[in-house]
């Protein structure tokens, strides 16, 4: 447990910030939650930011999110902008195999902060977290085909697409989506962190 007590709660980029949830958070939340529930529902259906529909599942929602940070099993970050404060991203980490140790990397963009490169520069502050203070190995990532956007930070970020699960998801309008599956080695990671 003193490693998790050595663990920062706060990543900063060039305009962005990281930061772990607090049940203060929770109208935030929420108000992410609603403004983003019709942007997210073709991509990230079973996000659980998308599910809540008052400010008391957004607390309690908040407070599995803690609970999961202090098992070390999970960690959720809120990305903020440094000069507004906006909530612009969520970046989710998850332990896959201790063992190895591998975790997941998965992240969302607001509705009113697409295309700025926010994801990208977020992702790239959490996979140093990753490697730096989690040890991985490796860190997985998992989109739809159809995403174009989230395959381009993945690739950005110098990850590997090693495969393609089909028809493994179903889109609103009911038709079935592939997923892409990428992989990123520490070595992978440090020679691209150089360039």
């Amino acid at each position: 447990m003193n490693q998790l007590a050595e663990m920062p709660t706060r990543l900063e980029t060039e305009r962005l910030y990281l930061r772990s949830y607090q049940v203060s958070d929770a109208p935030m939340y929420l108000a992410a939650g609603v403004r983003n529930r019709v942007h997210l529902a073709r991509y990230e259906a079973d996000n659980p930011l998308t599910k809540i529909t008052d400010e008391v599942e957004a607390v309690d929602l908040i407070r599995d999110f803690v609970a999961e940070w202090e098992k070390g099993t999970a960690y959720f970050w809120g990305v903020f902008d440094r000069q507004t404060d906006d909530f612009v991203a969520q970046i989710y980490i998850g332990l896959t195999n201790r063992a190895l140790p591998a975790y997941e990397l998965g992240y969302i963009v607001d509705c009113d902060h697409e295309g700025r490169g926010y994801v990208t520069e977020a992702a790239r502050a959490a996979l140093g977290f990753v490697f730096e203070r989690l040890g991985a190995y490796r860190v997985s990532l998992h989109c739809n085909a159809t995403n174009v956007r989230s395959a381009r930070v993945a690739e950005r970020c110098g990850f590997t697409l090693e495969g393609r699960i089909r028809e493994d998801k179903r889109a609103p309008d009911g038709r079935f989506t592939d997923s892409l599956c990428y992989g990123l080695l520490r070595r992978e990671f440090e020679s691209h962190s150089q360039d």
